[in-house]
């Protein structure tokens, strides 16, 4: 039986489950996928995650893998609105870093597996007790899955793991979070968005760009390979396009972007989410399970990191014999009040992209080169952008 079972392989899991093994933890993780995504998805690594990332030492091949984003620029009607200089956040990592999450994925999986930890794959979790002594998680395989399964054992057979200690990873729609009764209602937002990655045609490596125009927000963030992503706000949700992404930002950026190097495209909207408790006796949540906040900003895969940071040496000391009632108290405390400022941040990014009458535009453009011709207002925005 292993000591903690996380539920969920993806970049929070994973890196719960390498910060365990490090301090010589039994992990088991158990991942309802056989396939990976080829999807880019969650590129941005901010310095506070870096950090982490650099305890578990997987920092140094995932900034060799990546784009260092340094600076960041805000423009409207072709001219530049404000200027952001990452260089002045404090700590060792000056930047964001972008990492294609396949990459981030893989990275962190041979770690893990490299310091023995164990993966089940194929395994949809679907039920979860825990009888104060121990967890027992119900599963089910998936259809087709062949990963580790048992003698005479078919697809769609139950299959059920104990563990001293649970942790559900395992996204938005967390099983974890339904089968502890913590899911809370989600707010929606009138916001959608059309994104895609394309080569890069701005000539601006290592910059990323915010163009404030009055249809709406165009961002715009550079990748490895000479690629870049493109994040355009739409009226509606719509079917993702290569062309029709292409045309918006041509038309709201003057930006030509060739749409036959497009390499991934979605369309999503926007909700955000916070559970009723992270803590149920010896289940935890972490990650998107815990709290799902809108993806502007890039926050919410360095937002798991941080509780997987937090909560890898509660774990290693209650497995040793410390008490934990306090320290989970306080890591229930200090990750929510972090998932509702992130929340915040991540509204105001979005408020920040809305449509606006021309009027209303300059005016709110004049407002923000007023307020960013102070160097301390810069660097104070600067390290809200990465984190800090």
């Amino acid at each position: 039986m292993p000591e903690v079972a996380i539920v969920g392989a993806g970049p929070v899991g994973l890196l719960l489950g390498l910060l365990l093994r490090r301090r010589g933890t039994d992990v088991l993780l158990i991942e309802q996928r056989t396939q990976r995504s080829g999807h880019t998805r969650a590129i941005g690594i901010h310095p506070p995650a870096l950090a982490v990332l650099e305890e578990a030492g997987a920092a140094e091949e995932l900034i060799d893998a990546g784009t260092r984003i340094t600076a960041g620029r805000a423009l409207s009607g072709g001219r530049e609105v404000a200027r952001l200089a990452f260089s002045t956040v404090p700590g060792q990592h000056p930047f964001v870093l972008a990492v294609p999450q396949p990459v981030t994925e893989r990275v962190l999986r041979r770690h893990y597996l490299a310091a023995g930890g164990q993966i089940v794959e194929g395994v949809r979790i679907v039920s979860a007790h825990d009888d104060g002594a121990g967890v027992s998680l119900c599963g089910q395989r998936a259809v087709g899955a062949t990963a580790q399964r048992g003698p005479g054992e078919e697809s769609g057979a139950s299959v059920t793991f104990d563990a001293a200690l649970a942790v559900g990873a395992d996204g938005a729609r967390s099983t974890m979070a339904a089968a502890v009764c913590a899911v809370s209602k989600p707010r929606t937002y009138p916001d959608t968005y059309l994104m895609g990655d394309f080569a890069d045609t701005t000539g601006e490596p290592g910059t990323a760009l915010l163009f404030l125009e009055r249809d709406g927000i165009v961002e715009s963030f550079p990748l490895p390979a000479g690629i870049r992503r493109w994040v355009v706000r739409t009226r509606q949700l719509q079917q993702p396009g290569a062309v029709e992404l292409a045309e918006l930002v041509g038309r709201r950026t003057g930006i030509r972007i060739d749409a036959g190097s497009n390499s991934m495209l979605s369309a999503f909207a926007v909700q955000s989410r916070l559970v009723r408790r992270m803590i149920t006796g010896r289940i935890a949540l972490i990650g998107d399970a815990a709290h799902e906040i809108s993806p502007i900003g890039g926050q919410g895969m360095n937002l798991g990191w941080l509780d997987a940071a937090a909560l890898a040496p509660i774990i290693a000391g209650a497995l040793a014999g410390e008490p934990a009632a306090s320290a989970l108290r306080r890591f229930e405390r200090t990750r929510r009040r972090a998932a509702v400022v992130a929340a915040a941040q991540a509204h105001l990014n979005m408020a920040l992209g809305r449509p606006l009458p021309p009027p209303l535009l300059a005016a709110r453009n004049r407002a923000l080169l007023t307020v960013l011709r102070h160097p301390r207002a810069g660097q104070l925005l600067a390290r809200r952008f990465t984190m800090h």
